[in-house]
């Protein structure tokens, strides 16, 4: 894996991703997908603070922009979490398995991987879906020249979202933990199911 792949531009992550490396792959994407939605939250709060007729709301923008801010770092830091973790689990697999205790350490990385290859993702998963909160602000108190951007922000948060849990699903389906994949699939569902409704009812409020 090329180290730090937030460093790169935007036309080398892009060639990075169309190559056949296997990372970066579609977990470093949705965390991509979700920083991009909290940079534009922030930058629409950035645009609504100073400006005329938007004083009552310059405390909440910025809040908007710590919060946003906040989310933007850590979801680009788990581009390169994720590809981690998935350096793990293939290093795990390329493990020795010639003696029974071989093969037993071997099992044991090789789960305790996937279960860090689902945890990342999940929990980027978690981030992207309180952009929401912020878009649903920037969106209805925000700057109304740039309402479309707040839109953004919460379309690129849901892809955000439904793209990181496909990742958590695709390694519990490896992983052997009953009650671990009880719980994390619990989590992915609670989140599907909300996710889209939100999207909607945000986008409804959105005046062009």
């Amino acid at each position: 894996m090329i180290d730090m792949l937030i460093e790169k531009t935007v036309r080398g992550f892009v060639e990075e991703t169309a190559s056949s490396a296997p990372v970066p792959g579609g977990g470093s994407v949705a965390a991509l997908s979700g920083s991009i939605a909290a940079a534009l939250s922030e930058m629409v709060a950035n645009l609504t603070v100073g400006k005329k007729g938007y004083e009552e709301v310059q405390d909440e923008m910025k809040t908007i922009i710590e919060k946003a801010k906040a989310l933007r770092e850590k979801l680009l830091e788990d581009i390169d979490r994720d590809c981690k973790a998935f350096d793990k689990v293939m290093d795990a697999f390329k493990m020795p398995k010639e003696t029974d205790e071989e093969k037993e350490a071997r099992k044991n990385a090789i789960q305790s991987a996937l279960k860090e290859a689902a945890l990342v993702p999940l929990e980027a998963a978690k981030d992207a879906f309180r952009i929401f909160e912020l878009a649903d602000v920037v969106v209805v108190k925000g700057n109304k020249n740039a309402v479309t951007d707040g839109a953004v922000s919460c379309m690129m948060a849901r892809t955000a979202v439904l793209s990181a849990l496909l990742n958590v699903k695709i390694n519990l389906a490896s992983i052997k933990d009953e009650e671990f994949v009880e719980k994390l699939s619990k989590e992915v569902a609670e989140l599907e199911s909300k996710v889209n409704e939100v999207e909607m009812e945000i986008l409804k409020k959105v005046v062009l």
